[in-house]
């Protein structure tokens, strides 16, 4: 057994030996396409060149310096790129070493706003139930993950409360159009911040389009139109949580982008850096900027590797490669063929309830019955099963359970990079639609 703290403590995962382009070459041999780039993360694939020159250079440079000390060109060039412009008035940028520490700091930054534009009295988040926004203490709390949760339930803060997600598969009742489901949701959300005070409101935070909790679930449109009027009305902040679903996944390099709002928070991470170094980060409005620059004048947090030189090099490559070879462009047409392929796939398969995504961000909801919805025994693993024979076919990809409430429900992520071609996309489906057929049959 190894002496590494593995996520199953019972059995050691296989070593992973060699990465490039799509493929996963394990220490045994067996080629693996890793077509959900991990956890979403692998924008761009495994050992792409202009990366693996910039981190060299990079490392011939400076490899660390403590931000209470320096700044660095890399993390300046970042920021440069990212806000440099203002897309939808963000203006400034923050860089960590993970989507959770992004979120912590949003948190952080909302709750210093509001201190130094002197209402303390707001600390209240509202988030949405089977939402995921990270592992730390704070994330966890936020987020509305029913299983994660539930081991450090009595050690979370109740400084976070949460409302229904817009879950249209699901929760739109028969009958309702989409506009009366969003109001509904606009008033379940209106009801949250009249039950906690809304004087003590901080922020709405949601992911633009969900993540591996619910699986690739994108809001109604005007849901989040509906959403920031409720934010405006109360003076709270919108804040957007695109760990996984921004940066190019869902088509455009904002996922809000396609729903008419920008947030005041924005949370970036997994393709920021496409895992060639850790690093995620906040984006962030002047309006919540200007109380504490011209208050304090110094943000209440920090990190040890905060914007990381390193880390921060590898980023702005492969923001370069996403923007140089036009790869969100391709993120749309790839998206597009993924979409068809899967629903010719499994679109009529009487155990596939839900096929739905944007981008090249896809997933696949399991049911036992089709016509009412049912789920299948969660002792039965489901997902996992798909997950098992995909990687024995030679294809990584992300499966979930307790899709519905932490227990209940499964379904399957995939996430693709965004430089694949037709062929790779192509076999992604071919070998899910098998691994699907014989999990099932097991």
């Amino acid at each position: 057994m190894s002496h590494l703290v593995h996520r199953n403590l019972r059995a050691d995962p296989p070593l992973a030996a060699s990465g490039q382009g799509i493929w996963l070459t394990g220490a045994d041999g067996h080629r693996v396409m890793d077509g959900s780039g991990g956890a979403a993360v692998a924008c761009l694939g495994h050992g792409h060149p202009h990366v693996l020159a910039a981190m060299r250079n990079q490392l011939d440079k400076l490899t660390y310096a403590h931000t209470s000390l320096y700044s660095n060109p890399a993390a300046e060039a970042l920021a440069d790129m990212l806000v440099g412009h203002a897309p939808g008035g963000l203006t400034h940028a923050y860089f960590v070493s993970s989507g959770s520490e992004g979120m912590e700091a949003a948190i952080k930054m909302a709750r210093q706003h509001f201190v130094e534009a002197g209402q303390p009295e707001r600390f209240h988040f509202i988030a949405r139930r089977q939402s995921y926004h990270g592992n730390t203490l704070g994330a966890l709390a936020m987020g509305g993950n029913a299983m994660r949760r539930a081991p450090y339930a009595p050690i979370l803060t109740d400084a976070f409360s949460h409302v229904s997600p817009c879950y249209a598969y699901r929760d739109q009742m028969s009958g309702e159009s989409d506009a009366a489901y969003v109001q509904r949701l606009a008033d379940e959300l209106e009801a949250e911040f009249v039950l906690v005070g809304p004087n003590t409101v901080a922020g709405f935070v949601a992911e633009t389009v969900v993540g591996a909790t619910l699986g690739c679930v994108a809001a109604l449109p005007g849901y989040f139109q509906a959403m920031k009027a409720v934010c405006d009305r109360h003076g709270a902040l919108l804040i957007l949580d695109e760990v996984m679903s921004g940066m190019g996944r869902c088509g455009s390099l904002h996922a809000w982008e396609a729903e008419g709002v920008a947030p005041d928070i924005q949370v970036i991470a997994k393709g920021l850096g496409g895992g060639y170094q850790p690093i995620g980060g906040i984006l962030v409005n002047d309006r919540v900027l200007d109380p504490i620059r011209n208050g304090s004048g110094g943000f209440m947090h920090g990190h040890t590797y905060q914007a990381h030189p390193m880390a921060c090099a590898a980023a702005l490559a492969v923001q370069e490669v996403i923007q140089g070879e036009n790869l969100i462009d391709n993120v749309q047409t790839m998206g597009r063929l993924l979409e068809a392929q899967l629903t010719e796939r499994l679109g009529n398969h009487r155990h596939v309830g839900d096929i739905r995504g944007r981008g090249l961000f896809w997933a696949i909801e399991l049911v036992e019955d089709r016509g009412s919805k049912s789920v299948f025994d969660p002792a039965k693993k489901l997902h996992a099963r798909i997950g098992a024979e995909a990687y024995a076919l030679g294809l990584a990809c992300y499966p979930m359970g307790g899709t519905i409430d932490g227990r209940r429900g499964d379904h399957v992520l995939l996430a693709p990079p965004y430089n694949a071609t037709a062929e790779e996309i192509g076999m992604i489906v071919e070998r899910f639609g098998e691994a699907v057929d014989r999990a099932l049959l097991g």
